[in-house]
C-alpha cells in the first residue's frame, strides 16, 4: 500500500524512562482504538509497541516513538517508528532470529513484533542508531466514517 500521512500531524512522544513507555502503549492503545482497530488488533500493535519502545530504551539508550495516522483510500492505519541514536544494530539478521538476546530475554522481541504487524523495517548503522518502523492497517473500518469516532 501507499499510505497518505501527514507529517504535521506525526505525534513524538520522548523514550527516556519506564514511566515514557508506559505513555507510548497507552497512547497506541488511543490512536488505535481512534482508528478503530479491534481489541485484538489494538493488543498486538501495542504489544509491538511495548517491545520496541523498550529496545529504544536499554539497547538504544533511550529516543523517541513517531505516531502517524496512515489513510490509503478507505482504509485507516498507524505507522509507528522508534527512533534512537544508540550502538545501532550490528547484524540485523542475526538479531531477527528467533532465540536470540543480548539482553538475557527470550529472543523473541523483534521477530516477535514483526509478526505481529503488516510491514516492518529497520535501517540502521553501528555506531549511529537505530530506526525500527511498523505498519499496521485497521481491518474492516473505512476512512471515510467521521462518524465512527
Amino acid at each position: 500500500m501507499t499510505p497518505d500521512s501527514d507529517p504535521a500531524t506525526a505525534t513524538n512522544l520522548p523514550i527516556r524512562s519506564d514511566a515514557d513507555l508506559a505513555w507510548v502503549r497507552h497512547q497506541v492503545r488511543q490512536f488505535a482504538a481512534e482508528i478503530g482497530f479491534g481489541l485484538v488488533q489494538q493488543t498486538k500493535l501495542v504489544t509491538a509497541a511495548s517491545e520496541l519502545a523498550r529496545n529504544t530504551l536499554v539497547h538504544g539508550g533511550g529516543g523517541q516513538a513517531k505516531i502517524t495516522a496512515l489513510v490509503d483510500g478507505s482504509t485507516r492505519g498507524l505507522r509507528l517508528s522508534f527512533i534512537d541514536t544508540g550502538p545501532g544494530i550490528r547484524d540485523v539478521e542475526l538479531a531477527m532470529r528467533d532465540g536470540y538476546t543480548t539482553g538475557g530475554g527470550l529472543g523473541l522481541g523483534l521477530s516477535g513484533a514483526r509478526r505481529l504487524v503488516d510491514e516492518f523495517t529497520i535501517d540502521t548503522k553501528p555506531g549511529e542508531g537505530t530506526v525500527v518502523t511498523l505498519v499496521a492497517w485497521a481491518t474492516g473500518v473505512a476512512a471515510a466514517r467521521p462518524e465512527s469516532r
